[in-house]
C-alpha cells in the first residue's frame, strides 16, 4: 500500500487514458469518472471508489493498486488554485486509514472532483 503520510505524493494532471491501467480491477457495474496521472503514477476516480496506482521498479512492470472506497470517507477538503499558486490539493479522511492527500496541477477542476466525492458520500 502507498504510504500517503511519508511520501511527497505526486502532482496529477488530467489524463482519462490512464484509466486503462485499472480496467481489469473494475467491477461489472463500476464506471470510470475521471483519471489523473504523473509520469508513471496516477489516480482513477470511479463511481464506487478512488484507485491509486503506484508504479514501481525501473521497468514499471510492478504496480501497487490501492482501493479507497467512497463509503469510508468521513471528511474531505479541497484547495483550488490561485493566481500565483497554480496547484490544487485534495485531502480525504478515511475511517480506516486516516488522511490521504493528492496534489493536482492548476488545470485540474477541484470543484468537479468535489462534486464527484460529494455525490457518493452525502
Amino acid at each position: 500500500m502507498i504510504d500517503f503520510n511519508n511520501k511527497g505524493f505526486f502532482k496529477l494532471k488530467q489524463d482519462i487514458d490512464y484509466a486503462e491501467k485499472v480496467s481489469e480491477l473494475l467491477l461489472e457495474d463500476e464506471v470510470i469518472v475521471d483519471a489523473f496521472k504523473t509520469m508513471r503514477d496516477g489516480v482513477v476516480f470511479t463511481n464506487k471508489r478512488i484507485i491509486s496506482v503506484n508504479v514501481q521498479g525501473i521497468t514499471g512492470s510492478k504496480k501497487d493498486f490501492t482501493s479507497l472506497p467512497y463509503k469510508n470517507i468521513v471528511a474531505y477538503s479541497i484547495e483550488t488554485s490561485g493566481t500565483f499558486d497554480l496547484d490544487s490539493e485534495l485531502e480525504i479522511y478515511f475511517s480506516a486509514i486516516g488522511k490521504v492527500r493528492f496534489e493536482f496541477n492548476g488545470q485540474s477542476s477541484m470543484l468537479e472532483i468535489s462534486k464527484i466525492i460529494s455525490s457518493h458520500v452525502l
